[in-house]
């Protein structure tokens, strides 16, 4: 039995003792102070990240350079609202984006902020991490103090004012204070874990005896109804708290932020995720996978299990991120769902969360080569090389560019998980159990393996080399099995050499190949991954096509044209990608000859050229998660060369028709820009701009509420109304249209979530004539929206919208 040192909190001291080690979640592998053994020990188990150290690759590219912004980041500033919110004095400029003092949110970011420190310690062992995660808390347990004298609740911390919760319970309008929390309290436990500091676990064990006082005092019903609200992985961080203190309070509080309405439909197998915001939903269900460990209950693997399915197979992009606009949609829309705004990058951060506890409770080349599809095409692609700043959503749209975030004016929740995303690509590289050896990813790494005498050093290039190279060095002969994964992407075989002898393989692609042997100092295993082209198509439409090699996405580069600091950088880039699809792009053949006219590019490792079947011609693919500073798309149209023609077609006469359309408008509002509406004679009732979509932001009209704009007009001929709205996502919007007080149409528009939609209204003359200015306004009817209404415009003739 492995005995070490850990920190245990008892009876509100802090002290230090020898106890066995247990059993841990898959997120705080080995060590951190845990002392609950899990009810249900999972078959395989990640290694301590101090126990694998990432050698030269991409993976230590981009952790370094996440090092260099981790560093950058100035405390005080990250302090400051902090400090304001406990009467503290502070003279620093305060931090823009989401984390100004004026943004509810604020201080979530001091979570992320802790636990990246906390990983990028023991992911490299440079003291600098530590110093300055233990300085942060230094900061921290002095506030927390603070707060207290001020007339807050013994035990509160937050960059913002207790009353922030007394909204959510009175079910008023705020922006998730739980989520902030859950940040703050899972950075101090991180530290507490990987840096070993015993003031982060008092702290925090202070905040959940606040959050303890603050449910008790709610109704079971009270609760339910406060878990509408956005709330983070408060049920994980609190049952990983009862996991390292023993305090069953803080399981049971756990089981307080259960969100029934999400989590019981799913434990029957009902998927009942469409319209709901994905990244509220997936740290839940790390959650209940953490309580299964805890507990050993079947239901909460039930839920875990199921919605991991769902979700990774069902409701995932090629890339292996998921949700558009931030929410899961009918999977039947897919390919409605390709925008500025799909894939939310927090989503899949969470998502390799969840897959790592399933691939603990039951090893599989499926879950390992989903982990493996959203770590190189989203989570490695969301970095920028040049300057270290992230993204929040990925762009899907044909003709999108990569967007990022500025190092002091964003702090998207996407910036947040950003910084701990690139401080721990060595924790799921190998994963063991008593006598077996995980081999998952193929990435450059050194393993140490304390118990077993073992140093396993994985030198690779993949996937520029189809290949990995392990070397073992043992103190003594080892009995052990090795399990090497065999991808699911490999269809063309696998080779394992040994020594140089070949290894009769008995799996196929999908599995894990295993090699039983005593292993002897200096041995060599060698691992052909040889990688082919593919195509995978939407569930809802097999002519909307992505390419693939092996585990890559391939995007079609699209050129530079437009791109800039501006449009690419910024506190609202993740929208400034103001461009229409890219319609000229496309595939023409069926899949197999597409495939057999695609032909690798001499000296460029990994790029292609679709010599025989796209449009443009000769178009050229790189892996997606290399293209950062061009336009591109990912998933193609597929046509026959006789569906192409009507294509070109078809584009050219909706290019005349625009021209048309422009050179007959009489005045047009443009709702994107405030001095258009200004100038236009804007008034209302309850209505506002909605959040944008596709980049521009657009006006609606709740129940009750109206919208107008006073127009120039054509007194002598007939007029057409033209507007542009978004779909319906959904929602119930359904309006009328008056001109002049006099009722001219209703409008109730259909799904097309992520599409514009072009409508056409002509015009009684009755309405018009003799007129150099009419008046139009928007009425929601009753229990619907009005909008939301991007684009107007009164054009001379009787018009239609194509």
């Amino acid at each position: 039995m492995d005995f070490r040192c850990v920190w245990v909190y008892f009876l509100g001291t802090v002290v230090w003792l020898s106890v066995a080690a247990c059993n841990p979640s898959n997120q705080f592998p080995a060590d951190g102070g845990v002392i609950v053994s899990d009810a249900r020990p999972p078959a395989a188990r990640p290694f301590r990240l101090q126990d694998v150290r990432l050698l030269t690759s991409e993976f230590r590219s981009a952790m370094e350079l996440s090092q260099e912004y981790l560093l950058s980041l100035d405390q005080p500033r990250l302090l400051h609202t902090f400090r304001i919110n406990a009467g503290l004095p502070s003279s620093v400029d305060p931090l823009g984006g989401w984390e100004a003092p004026d943004v509810e949110l604020r201080g979530h970011t001091m979570g992320h902020y802790l636990t990246a420190n906390a990983l990028m310690f023991a992911s490299t062992g440079d003291e600098r991490f530590k110093q300055r995660a233990n300085e942060m808390v230094e900061h921290l347990v002095e506030i927390q103090q603070a707060l207290e004298t001020q007339g807050f609740n013994a035990g509160y911390l937050s960059a913002f004012p207790e009353e922030l919760f007394d909204r959510v319970e009175q079910r008023e309008r705020v922006w998730a204070p739980y989520y902030t929390i859950h940040k703050i309290m899972t950075g101090l436990l991180d530290v507490y874990q990987l840096v070993e500091n015993p003031q982060a676990l008092k702290v925090v064990t202070r905040m959940a005896d606040w959050v303890k006082g603050r449910v008790d005092r709610l109704s079971l019903e009270q609760q339910q109804r406060a878990l509408d609200t956005e709330f983070g992985g408060m049920n994980d961080l609190l049952a990983n708290l009862y996991a390292v203190t023993g305090n069953n309070d803080y399981l049971d509080l756990a089981r307080a932020f259960e969100h029934r309405a999400i989590l019981d439909p799913l434990a029957v197998g009902e998927d009942a995720l469409n319209g709901l915001h994905g990244n509220t939903q997936i740290p839940k269900i790390i959650g209940t996978a953490r309580q299964y460990e805890l507990t050993g209950e079947q239901r909460y693997r039930d839920i875990a299990t199921f919605f991991w399915d769902r979700v990774a197979n069902y409701r995932s992009y090629v890339i292996g991120g998921n949700t558009y606009d931030e929410r899961f949609f009918p999977v039947d829309t897919f390919s409605q769902q390709l925008g500025t705004v799909s894939a939310e990058t927090c989503n899949t951060y969470n998502m390799l969360k969840l897959t790592r506890h399933l691939f603990g409770w039951s090893p599989s080349a499926e879950t390992m080569d989903f982990y493996e599809r959203g770590l190189f095409n989203q989570i490695l692609g969301s970095q920028d090389p040049k300057t270290g700043m992230v993204m929040y959503y990925c762009p899907l749209r044909p003709g999108s560019f990569k967007t990022y975030a500025t190092p002091d004016e964003s702090f998207w929740c996407c910036v947040g998980t950003g910084l701990e995303n690139h401080a721990k690509y060595a924790d799921t590289i190998y994963f063991f159990d008593d006598q077996s050896l995980y081999v998952n990813l193929f990435i450059a790494s050194e393993l140490t393996w304390m118990d077993k005498g073992l140093v396993v050093t994985q030198e690779t290039t993949f996937p520029y080399t189809e290949s990995t190279r392990l070397t073992l060095e043992t103190e003594e002969p080892l009995e052990l099995t090795l399990k090497i994964r065999y991808p699911g992407w490999a269809m063309d075989g696998m080779e394992v050499m040994i020594n140089g002898e070949p290894e009769l393989i008995e799996a196929t692609a999908g599995s894990y190949v295993s090699v039983q042997r005593i292993w002897n100092s200096g041995d060599i295993v060698e691992v052909d991954l040889p990688m082919s082209l593919r195509t995978e198509t939407m569930p809802d439409d097999p002519n909307t096509v992505a390419l693939l090699y092996g585990p890559l996405v391939l995007g079609g580069d699209l050129g530079r044209a437009g791109l800039d600091e501006a449009t690419r950088y910024g506190r609202s880039a993740p929208r400034l990608s103001r461009i229409a699809p890219v319609e000229d792009v496309g595939l023409v053949g069926d899949l197999q000859s597409i495939l057999d006219g695609i032909e690798p590019i001499d000296g460029e490792p990994l790029h292609f050229q679709i010599v025989n079947g796209s449009r443009p011609r000769n178009l050229r693919l790189s892996p997606f998660y290399t293209m950062f500073d061009a336009r591109y798309t990912v998933y193609f149209k597929r046509y026959s060369q006789v569906e192409w023609t009507e294509h070109e077609a078809n584009l050219a006469a909706m290019d005349a028709r625009r021209l048309e359309i422009g050179e007959q408008t009489v005045d047009s509002v443009d709702v994107s820009q405030m001095n258009s509406e200004a100038a236009h004679g804007l008034k209302g009732a309850a209505t506002t701009i909605e959040g944008e979509f596709e980049s521009l932001p657009s006006r609606q009209a709740a129940t009750g509420g109206w919208f107008s704009y006073d127009l120039l007009a054509d007194p002598d001929v007939p007029l057409t109304l033209m507007c542009t709205y978004r779909g319906s996502g959904g929602l119930l919007r359904s309006f009328n249209i008056l001109i002049d007080g006099e009722h001219v149409a209703t409008e109730t528009l259909e799904y097309h979530p992520s599409e514009f939609l072009d409508r056409a209204y002509s015009l009684p003359l009755s309405v018009t004539q003799g007129k150099t200015k009419i008046t139009v306004r928007f009425e929601a009817r009753e229990e619907a929206i009005a909008g939301s209404l991007f684009d107007l415009r009164l054009v001379r003739g009787l018009q239609n919208a194509q």
